[in-house]
Parts: structure tokens; C-alpha cells; sequence
């Protein structure tokens, strides 16, 4: 059953990584016009129906959304806007240190905060759930493992930067700042951990007989919600500023530029719609359960890479280089079996 619930998760964090292939087709459109389409989609429409799949029959979604629910639905929603911060800053970590060394600590910081904050967080509001049971040697070996792995695929980006000339290497990071670029980087790796640590409140709020593997689709919607907030605060000033509403009433662009836009957004939802049947694979609180959204991080890292593989990205790197990547990508994908393993 372990595996079975890894593949699922694989396969979201796959289709994760490839959402942003649609992002290419996208045409005449501003960076703030497509990112607000496509969250729409991302955050709302998707994040909708799959909420609806954990909905029984003879029931209706707004019927979890309940007073004695308040507090979780408004911590959960509350995270979520803490997450959408975190992937507006994501980008201006690599900005400033290169997408190697800025990515390897975002992604690192946000799998290990992302696992290690829920239970802590949950502990202080709810002591008596005992969630620091949950951080058990295993979870914390998963979790160092899992940086282990960022690690040396962030030293690879940092030996391929190595080979560029001095006029490519300012080309790639010509706004270095690594003081800047460090404190930016973890803020983004902080607040997007705080994608599970919603999930964490809203762990509850699901239906009784609603199927196991659906049960976290309603937090994640909540969620999303956050997160949509934060975004669409931030394109909508970026239209106004930059003046590019213009860019909606391109008629002749609607077909194309939605519907890579709806592309993209299953895609990326397809990540934690698989976090959600993966998990409902997992003994509830146990291990793996614990460790999944560090996994789904660990193999959103894997699959970047291959697609950069793929993509011929580190075409031209020496052997020493492409050894060290791959052997990034074999401690990523180990960081999901040894917890395991430890039990």
C-alpha cells in the first residue's frame, strides 16, 4: 500500500513539474495577466472540484464549513495567504542567487519547515493531540535526508555555473546579492512550508464517510483560497502599475492563452490532489504520513531536473557534473523509502 501511495505522489509531483511547459504557449500576455488566469484555474476552479469528490452523496460542501470549525477553516485559510507569499518570493530568490543555489535553498527549507512546523504549530494550539509524537527519529532522518539530496543537486547548479564564462555567469545572476538573496530565500522556503502546516489545521475538516484518499481536499482548497488572495492582490497592482489590463480584452487571445492557462493550473493542482490519494494510502499520523509533503518537495526537485535533462539545460556539463546531479536525484528519491526502512 506504501508504494502504491508513493506513485500517486510521484505522479503529481511529475505533472507539478511540467506545468510550466503550457506556460510557454502562452502568448502577447504579461507575466501578471497569464499568473492570475492560470491561479484561477490553480487555486479555484480545480482546488474546487476536487473538494467535490470528497463531498458524499446526499451532502454539500458548505456543510463542513461550520462554527465549531471556525478556528481550523480560519488557520487553514491563514496559511494559506503565508503560502501565497512564499511563491511570490520564490522567484526572487533565484533572482538573486542563481536558480541552483536559490532553488536548493528555498525548496530545502520549505520541505523541512513545511514538515517539522505543522506538528509544532499544532501543538501549541491543540496540546492535547500530542502532535510532537509525530516527530519521530524516522521523520527527522526522512527530513535530513531529503536536504542531503537538495544539497548536492545544488552543488551540481553551482559546478555548472562554474564552467560559464564571466559574461554568461552575469548574464544568468546579474543581480548576485548573497545577503539579500539568502534572507529572501529562506523567507520563501518558510512561507511556503506553511502549505502543510495548513493542511495540518485543516486536517479535520472532511466528512466521516467520506473515502480516506479525498479527506485532505478540503483544507486544500482552503488553502488555495489563501494563497489565490496573495496573488491576485499582487497582479492586480502589477496590472495597474504596469498598465497592461490591456491584455484581457485581447480578444483573439482568449482561446489560446486560457486554455494553456487551464493546462497548466491541473497540472500544478495535480500536485496535491495526489498529496491527497497518496496520503489516504498512509496510516493516518504515522511516518509516512507525517513525511508526505516533504516527499511530493523532494520529487518536485527530482522531476525539475529531469525536465532540465530533457530540455538539454545542463548540456555541456563535464562528467564530474552529471554525476553529481544524478547522485542528487538518487538521495531525493531514497529520502521517500528510508523512513520506511527505519520503522
Amino acid at each position: 500500500m506504501t508504494v502504491i501511495g508513493l506513485l500517486i505522489i510521484a505522479i503529481g509531483a511529475f505533472c507539478q513539474s511540467s506545468s510550466y511547459v503550457p506556460i510557454t504557449k502562452i502568448k502577447n500576455w504579461s507575466w501578471e495577466s497569464f499568473w492570475l488566469v492560470q491561479g484561477i484555474f490553480a487555486w479555484i476552479v480545480f482546488p474546487v472540484a476536487g473538494a467535490l469528490l470528497a463531498v458524499p452523496e446526499g451532502h454539500t460542501l458548505t456543510e463542513l464549513f461550520t462554527q465549531e470549525q471556525s478556528f481550523n477553516i480560519a488557520m487553514t485559510v491563514f496559511f494559506g495567504i503565508l503560502w501565497g507569499i512564499g511563491g511570490l518570493t520564490f522567484g526572487l530568490s533565484m533572482r538573486y542567487l542563481g536558480v541552483a543555489l536559490g532553488q536548493s535553498i528555498a525548496l530545502g527549507t520549505c520541505a523541512a519547515l513545511g514538515t517539522i512546523m505543522g506538528p509544532l504549530l499544532i501543538n501549541l494550539a491543540f496540546p492535547e493531540q500530542h502532535a510532537l509524537e509525530k516527530l519521530t527519529t524516522a521523520v527527522i532522518v526522512g527530513v535530513a535526508v531529503t536536504l542531503v539530496g537538495i544539497a548536492v543537486i545544488g552543488r551540481a547548479g553551482s559546478m555548472r555555473t562554474a564552467t560559464l564564462s564571466e559574461e554568461e555567469k552575469k548574464a544568468a545572476v546579474k543581480d548576485f546579492n548573497f545577503p539579500k538573496g539568502i534572507a529572501i530565500a529562506l523567507l520563501a522556503g518558510f512561507m511556503s512550508g506553511c502549505f502543510n502546516v495548513g493542511l495540518e489545521f485543516g486536517k479535520d475538516i472532511h466528512f466521516a464517510d467520506s473515502p480516506a484518499i479525498f479527506n485532505a481536499l478540503p483544507a486544500t482548497l482552503l488553502v488555495t483560497i489563501g494563497g489565490f488572495i496573495t496573488n491576485a492582490a499582487y497582479c492586480l497592482f502589477q496590472n495597474n502599475r504596469n498598465n497592461s489590463w490591456g491584455d484581457y480584452r485581447k480578444k483573439s487571445l482568449w482561446a489560446n492563452n486560457i486554455a494553456f492557462c487551464a493546462i497548466a493550473g491541473a497540472l500544478w493542482y495535480s500536485q496535491f490532489f495526489g498529496l491527497s490519494m497518496g496520503r489516504g494510502f498512509f496510516e493516518t499520523g504515522g511516518t509516512m504520513d507525517t513525511l508526505a509533503f516533504c516527499i511530493l518537495m523532494a520529487l518536485n526537485v527530482v522531476f525539475s531536473n529531469v525536465w532540465g535533462i530533457i530540455l538539454k539545460e545542463w548540456k555541456g556539463c563535464d562528467r564530474k557534473t552529471i554525476i553529481t546531479l544524478v547522485a542528487g536525484i538518487i538521495i531525493l528519491i531514497a529520502s521517500a523509502f528510508v523512513p520506511k526502512l527505519l520503522q
